[in-house]
């Protein structure tokens, strides 16, 4: 069983940035890709971007060149650093264990609480 706590979230405005930390128990977290996801009301929930175990990555087209996604696994810990945030940007953001880097569910399927980002105008 994976647990995974996430913090960082917060209210910027536009421009700004922000780092997401998602910390992990569980001694199988080297081996899970991990990834990022946001939601808002009303709409699904969507990959962000995802790293895999040897730390490949794979953006959302709205967030590239602006985000990045990084693991540290002494630490047990993914990162998500936003910049150039835009109030398209604001959600929920969610730390995810197990899904393939493409968002598909696979054999594990771990979640966070969430954290809310709000990026102003």
């Amino acid at each position: 069983q994976v647990q995974l706590v996430e913090s960082g979230g917060g209210l910027v405005q536009a421009g700004g940035s922000l780092r997401l930390s998602c910390a992990a128990s569980g001694s199988i977290f080297k081996f899970l890709t991990m990834g990022w996801y946001r939601q808002i009301p009303g709409k699904e929930r969507e990959l962000v971007a995802a790293i895999s175990r040897g730390s490949i990555t794979n953006y959302a087209d709205s967030v590239k060149g602006r985000f990045t996604i990084s693991r540290d696994n002494a630490k047990n810990t993914i990162y998500l650093q936003m910049s150039s945030l835009k109030p398209e940007d604001t959600a929920v953001y969610y730390c995810n264990g197990g899904r393939d880097m493409t968002g598909s569910r696979g054999s594990y399927d771990y979640w966070g609480q969430g954290t809310q980002v709000t990026v102003s105008s």
